[in-house]
């Protein structure tokens, strides 16, 4: 049986006192969430441990947004799989669109992270997606079974996650249609060993498509972007009806 996972992912947004203001707001609002979704909180890295102890017993489970391949060294600026591990995530984002086009980013670092990701305990949430212009183009099988073959090479498909992240939709407000995200989320799964890896959708998520997305039959869940960062809209995403 496949998992249901709604996960915000906060970016380069909200400073610790921002992230507790969050909580306060949002922590009210999940008594009605059906138990079998799993509800996750990507946040800045100098925000995990404040999160990690203000979770703590709750059902929501922590997500960090990279994760080095190494276990210590000289990388400055990076995090190691250790490093997250000891503050209580259990989760993170690996080969978002943003870190493959502003960071360098490649399908072969990608991979790396996501064995380092799962050799600490991590369940990793692997996104793949297209530009418009490789849309336009007809592309978009093609690029997308190519990130899957060169990023999944000894990953552990039964602890991993996978997000569709149009890159032409996301942050822009221009949302894949429903039935479009589903055909293509399917085409994914058609390439996995494991057909019960959760696969979300993620690109301008919002509280009034959530519903409609998540009827879709393929879709497992959402991995959302700036409708995460306030405490109301988030908390409608989590509590979609379907």
């Amino acid at each position: 049986m496949r998992k249901v996972v709604i996960a915000g992912n906060w970016k380069m947004y909200k400073t610790q006192a921002q992230a507790l203001e969050f909580l306060q707001g949002f922590m009210l609002e999940l008594d009605n969430v059906p138990e079998e979704r799993e509800i996750i909180l990507c946040a800045p890295f100098t925000d995990l441990a404040l999160l990690s102890k203000n979770l703590h017993g709750s059902r929501v489970q922590l997500g960090a947004q990279n994760v080095h391949w190494e276990e210590a060294g000289a990388y400055t600026g990076e995090i190691s799989g250790p490093m997250l591990a000891e503050i209580g995530v259990r989760y993170v984002v690996v080969g978002h669109s943003e870190r493959r086009q502003y960071f360098g980013e490649t399908d072969q670092t990608v991979n790396l992270r996501l064995k380092a990701a799962q050799k600490y305990g991590l369940t990793p949430i692997l996104c793949v997606g297209e530009t418009k212009q490789q849309r336009d183009a007809g592309e978009t099988e093609i690029l997308i079974y190519t990130q899957l073959e060169k990023a999944l090479v000894g990953v552990d498909q039964e602890k991993l996650i996978i997000a569709y992240e149009p890159i032409w939709a996301i942050g822009t407000g221009d949302t894949c249609e429903a039935k479009e995200a589903n055909r293509i989320i399917g085409l994914i799964r058609s390439r996995l060993s494991n057909q019960n890896v959760p696969i979300q959708y993620g690109g301008s998520v919002k509280p009034t498509n959530i519903d409609e997305i998540m009827a879709q039959p393929e879709i497992d869940g959402a991995l959302v972007g700036g409708a995460s960062l306030e405490p109301q809209s988030f908390s409608r995403i989590v509590n979609y009806q379907v």
